[in-house]
């Protein structure tokens, strides 16, 4: 069963409802793992423009020694018993986050989400510069989320289809989302639904009239790759069960669900129609390809839900942001 051992929360001290940081706490206790709190200052080059250059290295420190008093007042608030470290960087924000994760090698990142601005959507640039690059699994979190997620959607692609290194990467990917999502499950006592959507493309073509396949032929088509899916989201079940264990397993309480149409469609509906307080999934379905940082349909599935996002990556992807020698 996945567990973490080091866990990196990115809060505001000037935000009085962290909502990462809630969960931050509580993913800490249940692990037993160390927990880092950060906030980052946005010190660009054009906001040091503003200030005299040979002032401005001393008017940073005075600034940031402020800030961190802040930032302890908000950790010494929440009265827990966790030893939580507590750091103020200074930088470009999901830089300073992927550089800390390096640097430390932190197990996964938690960081309330921030707005999209005039496009109305929940993830904003910050955010989804993490979603595309940051090497571990990030879980942004909804403001004013529940305390606790009570309803876990989990998103896996069982289909086939595809050249033989990406199906296995795909493979491994589901079971890391499904691992995660089982781990979340028992540890907020929720429900887990996990979701395939599958394109019935003959489907469209027969509604269409785009094929000169009978009506039966293309009816027992769908009806024999649905009942493919079926067995092969039966066999996942039967292997994340397996790793974690018959006794867990009591106490995940799990739905599969097979959709028809298009993943960056259905899911959000879906998500929607069960009250998704979270979705666990995939960002990134291939490792090796320079510059390919998100999939489409993941980047569109993020820009339509409204819900808090824990997102993984396949083993083996390796973050295009580098430490500075």
């Amino acid at each position: 069963m996945q567990q973490f051992n080091k866990i990196l929360c990115v809060v505001s001290a000037d935000d009085k409802k962290n909502s990462a940081l809630t969960h931050a706490v509580k993913l800490a206790e249940n692990n037993q793992a160390s927990l880092t709190v950060i906030d980052i200052m946005d010190w660009t080059p054009l906001n040091i423009r503003k200030f005299d250059r040979s002032k401005s290295s001393d008017y940073m420190q005075v600034i940031v020694a402020q800030q961190q008093n802040k930032l302890d007042e908000v950790i010494s608030a929440l009265n827990s018993k966790l030893t939580i470290q507590s750091k103020v960087l200074v930088g470009v924000s999901f830089l300073e986050i992927i550089y800390e994760v390096l640097r430390n090698r932190h197990d996964i990142v938690l960081k309330t989400a921030q707005s999209g601005g005039l496009l109305d959507r929940l993830f904003g640039t910050d955010d989804m510069q993490l979603l595309r690059k940051c090497p571990c699994p990030l879980m942004l979190v909804k403001p004013k989320a529940h305390k606790n997620h009570l309803q876990i959607l989990a998103s896996v692609d069982v289909d086939d289809n595809y050249p033989s290194q990406e199906l296995s990467t795909r493979q491994a990917l589901n079971f890391q989302i499904l691992e995660l999502a089982s781990w979340l499950a028992i540890s907020e006592s929720a429900e887990l639904d996990i979701v395939h959507v599958w394109d019935a493309a003959s489907d469209d073509a027969m509604r269409f009239g785009f094929t000169d396949e009978s009506k039966e032929k293309i009816d027992s088509d769908l009806e024999a790759s649905e009942q493919r899916y079926i067995q092969k989201m039966n066999d996942l079940m039967d292997k994340i069960r397996a790793k974690v264990g018959s006794d867990a397993s009591t106490y995940i309480k799990s739905k599969t669900h097979l959709l028809v149409g298009r993943p960056r469609k259905q899911i959000p509906i879906f998500a929607e129609q069960i009250a998704a307080d979270i979705i666990v999934m995939g960002t990134v379905a291939r490792t090796g390809l320079p510059g390919f940082l998100m999939g489409n349909s993941a980047e569109n599935i993020l820009n339509q839900i409204d819900c808090s996002v824990l997102a993984v990556k396949p083993e083996g992807f390796v973050s295009p942001v580098k430490l500075i020698a």
